[in-house]
């Protein structure tokens, strides 16, 4: 398909609203990085700012899983909206409540159960509108959209303090952004409905389609976006506790990072999608590895900090967008849909899952500690990659 086709298969505004209603919900996940400063200020540390964010690794499971089945019943768009009004809740709620113990981990509940929705079902709709040889493509603008309001949370909560505001305030925002971002969600249902583009009963997964997907060369993928979720998680969960660490101020990590995810997807990633994506993610993941050993050894040059963010943008933000279009183009024939949920659901595995890990690591051996667990990730990452690169010269 041209240029020209897949412009007028996406035209009439469907993938801008995709694309700024995944920035305003992505804000009230950005926000939770901010959690262990809510949670300091409440007399808690990270092992418990971990368990809250891990509360939402429950919800957001079961919650990918039934997408699918939420989709065919009621439209993937609606669905999506309808999980705004939970990540509106848990906005509203991390604002509120004045306690950090069980109520703060309801509300990390709350979380998972709207941020599984949308971001399973996200993926699914962009597919849903474009060509298996541009995805890619989209998939980098999309993921691009969602990194800038996840990147946009901690800046908000930073903008707030400076002004001499609550860090409640940051929560308080995405309170408000989320019911923005559900409302555009709704509005694209109808357009979508109008257009005859809601295909039904094509999203469930059942343990049947998730054996054909995890046999074929998608898991590959699946795996690395688990292992990449839980470097992304550490690092940005406890970005606030490593900076003040070592002096340096957060939102330096969150600017750095999100610019580059940000300007790779509009200026890199086209380049990108036309070479050879095992050798893109040679070079991506190397970047990750690289970024992470710059953390290590980074102690007081803020320059250097934030180089390793943008590194850490740049590297893992493009092997995202690389790995989530290999998840859908090498599914098995008829299972894209269920691929892209077992991919979205190892994701937050990692996302959320290993917070938990990474806040008692912090609190029993330091910061130091947990980084190294990630480099090793990384390492896992990269040798992924270097399995199928090898496999496939071998194969020829």
């Amino acid at each position: 398909m041209s240029d020209t086709a897949v412009r007028t298969k996406v035209d009439g505004g469907e993938f801008a609203v995709l694309c700024i209603g995944g920035f305003l919900l992505s804000i009230a996940y950005g926000v939770t990085f901010l959690i262990p400063v809510l949670v300091g200020q409440r007399g808690g540390n990270e092992a418990l700012a971990g368990l809250i964010i891990s509360a939402a690794t429950v919800s957001t499971v079961i919650l990918v899983i039934l997408s699918g089945h939420i989709a065919d019943a009621i439209g993937s768009a609606r669905a999506v909206a309808v999980s705004a009004l939970f990540l509106a809740a848990s906005g509203l709620g991390f604002a509120t409540v004045p306690a950090a113990g069980l109520s703060l981990m309801t509300v990390g509940f709350v979380l998972g159960i709207g941020w599984g929705t949308f971001y399973a079902l996200g993926p699914i709709l962009v597919a849903a509108i474009t060509e298996p040889e541009h995805r890619i493509r989209f998939f980098a603008l999309l993921s691009g959209s969602m990194m800038s309001g996840i990147g946009a949370g901690p800046i908000i909560g930073r903008i707030a303090t400076g002004w001499s505001l609550p860090i409640e305030t940051a929560f308080a925002f995405a309170f408000l952004s989320s019911l923005a971002g559900g409302a555009l969600y709704f509005l694209l249902h109808l357009r979508l409905t109008n257009a005859g583009k809601i295909l039904p009963h094509v999203n469930k997964i059942s343990f049947a389609a998730a054996r054909q997907v995890i046999r074929s060369r998608a898991i590959y993928s699946i795996a690395m976006v688990g292992i990449g979720g839980a470097i992304f998680g550490g690092l940005s969960s406890f970005q606030t506790s490593y900076a003040k660490a070592h002096g340096f101020d957060y939102s330096l990590f969150f600017i750095g990072f999100m610019s580059a995810a940000i300007l790779s997807r509009l200026f890199v990633a086209g380049y990108v999608v036309k070479k050879d994506p095992f050798y893109s993610l040679l070079v991506l993941t190397s970047l990750t590895l690289a970024s992470i050993l710059l953390f290590l050894v980074v102690t007081s040059n803020q320059l250097a900090y934030l180089g390793a963010a943008a590194m850490l943008g740049l590297g893992y933000g493009l092997t995202y967008s690389v790995i989530n279009g290999l998840a859908a183009n090498e599914a098995p024939a008829g299972l894209m849909p269920q691929s892209l949920l077992l991919f979205s659901l190892s994701y937050f595995i990692g996302v959320f899952g290993f917070p938990l890990i990474a806040g008692n690591l912090i609190v029993s051996s330091g910061i130091e500690a947990m980084l190294h667990v990630l480099l090793l990730l990384a390492v896992a990452n990269l040798a992924i990659v270097l399995f199928r690169v090898a496999r496939r010269a071998r194969n020829r």
